[in-house]
């Protein structure tokens, strides 16, 4: 039976995205600790799938301004992949990549936007990498549009995006620590269903 929803997803299939979670958000971390030069930890990801009411909830509410790094997926995926960071945890890492002192994300500047974005790339490539190297899935990805908004705005890109699928989505929720600081990082995968049935074949659960 084809996936038309996350709704039609069983424990096994979240299981095995749950899996896939895992091993994304270790290459993504591996892959920023390479860019930062130092040690990055990352403890054991909470991965599920959710609503959009879900997330606000997990998020701080839908009035919480974060900062968001948006990329569409390509090639044997399709969809989108989310960061979203909360604003002092994205001035802390433009800090330490850009060698600059941001106190607050109004002061964040064109070469800090920058920063944060060719992080996202690198870390993006990093979690879709890990999809194709599991299931031999080639995916693309798209620059990442960066954006500070606040979150219940923010989500409305993929809330009018899947409308016609439903309010569930891949949720990855982190806590990463550089520098002895523990922050935390959220990760929103959205394959249109199709990429979703797809994987799910690939992986002989289809």
């Amino acid at each position: 039976m084809a996936i038309e929803s996350f709704s039609d997803l069983s424990e096994m299939h979240i299981s095995v995205l749950s899996e896939i979670g895992n091993i994304g958000s270790g290459n993504a971390t591996t892959s920023l600790s390479q860019m930062l030069s130092q040690p990055v930890e990352m403890s054991t990801p909470e991965v599920g799938i959710a609503n959009y009411n879900e997330a606000y909830e997990k998020l701080g509410g839908a009035e919480t301004v974060m900062v968001g790094l948006v990329l569409t997926l390509s090639g044997d995926m399709s969809g989108m992949l989310m960061f979203l960071l909360p604003c002092d945890v994205a001035c802390n890492l433009i800090n330490i990549v850009a060698f600059t002192d941001f106190k607050d994300y109004t002061e964040i500047d064109e070469m800090g936007f920058s920063a944060v974005s060719e992080m996202a790339n690198i870390m993006s490539g990093a979690f879709v990498n890990a999809i194709g190297d599991m299931t031999g899935m080639t995916i693309d990805i798209s620059p990442p549009a960066f954006t500070v908004d606040m979150l219940g705005a923010m989500m409305s890109l993929p809330a009018s995006y899947f409308a016609e699928i439903g309010d569930l989505f891949m949720f990855i929720k982190n806590e990463i620590e550089i520098a002895g600081k523990k922050t935390p990082a959220n990760i929103l995968l959205l394959p249109d269903m199709p990429s979703l049935d797809k994987l799910m074949s690939v992986l002989g659960l289809g």
